[in-house]
C-alpha cells in the first residue's frame, strides 16, 4: 500500500530538519517542526505525539520504504544524519508509489489538450519518460537538456516551500568573487531557471532585491515567520520582461540594443529571436539588423560574444565599448606565443 499523505509530510519534514546542519535537533524539536508542517499543509492543530515521530524515524531508518536513512543519535540527545549529504529525496521510489505516479501522468496526458495545460507538455513528456525508464529499464526515447551534477538542485524544494509559506531564511552564501561565505537574513520571493541554472530572487533585511545562484548557497536555516516582509514592488513577470538572463537591479532600465548579423546567421536569429522584443529593422543580401529592448548585463554580453565574428553591435555606445574591449582582449590571447603545458 502506498504511503499516506500525512506520513509523507512527516518524513519530509524530519528529512529537512536533519539535512540542516546549522543546528542540533532533539526529539522535541522534531515534534515541533512536524506539528507546524501538519498545521501548515493540512490544518491539523492537534500536533503530533512523541511515539509517532519515533515511529517515523524507525520507518525512515528501515528498508520498508527504501530509505535506509542513516539517522544517528549524538550525545544521547541530538538526531542527525551520519552522512551529511543524505536525503530521503535521493532514495528510489517504491513499486506502489511508482504505479500511482504512472496513473497521475496518464491523467495529465489527457488534460494536456486543454489550454490551461499548454505549458506542461514538455514536463509531462519528461515525467513519463523518466518513470518508464526507471521502472521498466527501457531505452530513453526523449532527451532533455539538464545537468544532474549541478550544485544546489537539492535546495529547490525547501526554497519553494519557504517562498510559498512566507518564511524568512538565514542564508550562507558565497559568490564567485568572495573569498569567504557570508550569512545574511533574506526574504525569498521567486525561484527562476535560466539555461539549466537556478536562481533565487530575494531581498535582504536591508537593501534591494538580489539574485542568488543556488549553486553558490552553502546552506540556509528557516527563521520565525513573523519577521517576513512582503515584496510590494513591480510584478515579477514585468520585472524580468526587459531582460536576457537573470542579472538585474531594481534601478536598471532597458536600452535600445541594435545588432547586425551576417547572412549565414540571419535565419537562426529570425527563427529563434534573442528576446521577445526583437524587431527587424533591415534585411538585405548581406544580412539583417535587429533591435531588442533589454537591460545591459553580463548575460547579454555573453549572448552577443557567442556569435563571435558573425555579429556587430551598432548601439548603444556603452555596449559597443564593452564588446570592443572584450573581443580585443580575446584576440590578444592568440597573439602571445605560449608553450603548451606539459
Amino acid at each position: 500500500m502506498a504511503t499516506n499523505k500525512l506520513a509523507l509530510i512527516r518524513y519530509k519534514t524530519i528529512d529537512n530538519c536533519l539535512k540542516n546542519r546549522f543546528r542540533k535537533w532533539t526529539l522535541e524539536d522534531l515534534m515541533e517542526k512536524v506539528s507546524d508542517a501538519l498545521y501548515e499543509y493540512e490544518g491539523i492543530s492537534s500536533g503530533v505525539s512523541k511515539r509517532t515521530v519515533q515511529g517515523d524515524i524507525q520507518m525512515m531508518r528501515s528498508d520498508k520504504l527504501g530509505y535506509n536513512a542513516p539517522i544517528v543519535i549524538v550525545d544521547r540527545k541530538f538526531y542527525s544524519y551520519e552522512d551529511k549529504d543524505f536525503s530521503i529525496t535521493n532514495s528510489p521510489i517504491n513499486t506502489a508509489d511508482m504505479e500511482k505516479m504512472k496513473e497521475i501522468v496518464s491523467v495529465l496526458k489527457h488534460l494536456n489538450g486543454f489550454s490551461y495545460f499548454d505549458e506542461m507538455s514538455d514536463m509531462i513528456a519528461k515525467l513519463e519518460n523518466n518513470l518508464y525508464k526507471s521502472s521498466d529499464k527501457k531505452k530513453n526515447y526523449i532527451q532533455f537538456e539538464g545537468n544532474t551534477r549541478l550544485k544546489g538542485l537539492e535546495h529547490i524544494n525547501p526554497l519553494y516551500q519557504a517562498i510559498l509559506n512566507k518564511i524568512p531564511l538565514l542564508i550562507e552564501y558565497q559568490s564567485f568573487k568572495a573569498l569567504q561565505s557570508r550569512q545574511q537574513i533574506y526574504f525569498p520571493y521567486l525561484l527562476k531557471e535560466y539555461r539549466n541554472r537556478w536562481f533565487l530572487l530575494a531581498k535582504p533585511q536591508k537593501g534591494m532585491l538580489l539574485t542568488l545562484a543556488l549553486d553558490r548557497i552553502v546552506g540556509f536555516h528557516q527563521l520565525q515567520k513573523d519577521i517576513f516582509v512582503e515584496y510590494d514592488g513591480v510584478d515579477f513577470e514585468r520585472y524580468f520582461d526587459d531582460l536576457l538572463g537573470v542579472t538585474k537591479s531594481e534601478r536598471d532600465r532597458a536600452h535600445k540594443v541594435i545588432l547586425q548579423f551576417d547572412k549565414q546567421n540571419a535565419p537562426y536569429v529570425l527563427t529563434k529571436p534573442l528576446h521577445h522584443s526583437q524587431t527587424l529593422l533591415k534585411q538585405d543580401e548581406n544580412g539583417i539588423i535587429i533591435r531588442i529592448d533589454v537591460v545591459l548585463n553580463f548575460e547579454l554580453e555573453k549572448e552577443i560574444l557567442g556569435f563571435g565574428e558573425c555579429v556587430k553591435v551598432l548601439g548603444p555606445r556603452q555596449l559597443v565599448g564593452w564588446i570592443k574591449k572584450r573581443t580585443a582582449k580575446a584576440a590578444a590571447q592568440y597573439t602571445e606565443e605560449k608553450s603548451l603545458p606539459k
